[in-house]
């Protein structure tokens, strides 16, 4: 994975993004910009669209309005390179497979139980040291700790190097200590690569303390900003209740 100075990308605008399912509106005109170098947490109650949010910028479902990419220079994009980490990942964890055969699939047509690509084998070496579980290579998938299977999806979303990275509440489940080594994984990727990162949580000490810009949605914006501004915005509170003092602690 190689280090970036500064990507080709700028910014991703959305754009008047709506959903509607039946006569249900999910979203409404729901309009913010994605930052290259910057986490953008996108936090509401449950039920508030977010995930609905999510897929719409990944182009999984049919939105109203647009999802635009832009380059340094303002010259618009065709697209750009996305990685995803999901909240969870299904799979059987009886099963024979490796965290090297896990990342390995997609990345040659030959099944991995007969040949690992020396060149692909590196890459990935390169990728599990820059998200801290490079020993993990070997390991089982299924005997990973919460947190180290995190890390190893992650690294999955890292290949190739993204411009996008989006994560939906990536450490749910996890213990604080393999929560802290993710977010701490996740700076130096914002430092180092330059990527934009919008990420869906409801740990909100978690936004406050890693999230340079954070989006409060309920179907549509009801208020952008940084942390600070956002946590004692009237929107905020009318939203959390009970939950506003404990943001603000």
């Amino acid at each position: 994975m190689a280090s970036e100075n500064g990507c080709g990308l700028c910014k991703i605008k959305v754009d008047k993004i709506g959903v509607k399912k039946g006569t249900d509106v999910l979203l409404s005109d729901v309009s913010f910009e994605l930052h290259c170098g910057e986490l953008t947490a996108l936090i509401g109650v449950n039920g508030a669209g977010k995930t609905t949010l999510v897929k719409s910028i990944l182009g999984e479902i049919k939105h109203q309005g647009t999802v635009s990419f832009e380059s340094h220079c303002g010259q618009k994009l065709s697209k750009i390179t996305i990685g995803y980490v999901p909240q969870h990942l299904d799979f059987d964890r009886s099963a024979p497979i490796s965290v090297e055969d896990f990342l390995m699939i997609g990345r040659t047509v030959s099944p991995v139980c007969f040949i690992k690509k020396k060149k692909i084998s590196r890459e990935l070496d390169e990728i599990l040291e820059t998200v801290g579980c490079k020993d993990l290579k070997e390991k089982r998938l299924g005997d990973l700790s919460g947190g180290e299977l995190q890390r190893v999806m992650l690294a999955n979303a890292l290949y190739p190097t993204p411009e996008l990275l989006i994560l939906d509440e990536p450490v749910s489940g996890v213990d604080a200590s393999g929560s802290e080594k993710f977010y701490e994984v996740i700076s130096d990727l914002k430092q180092h690569y330059h990527m934009a990162i919008a990420m869906v949580s409801h740990d909100l000490g978690i936004v406050r303390d890693y999230a340079d810009n954070v989006v409060l949605i309920n179907k549509s914006v009801l208020k952008s900003g940084n942390a600070k501004s956002v946590f004692s915005s009237d929107e905020f509170s009318q939203s959390f209740y009970s939950l506003s003092k404990e943001a603000e602690e």
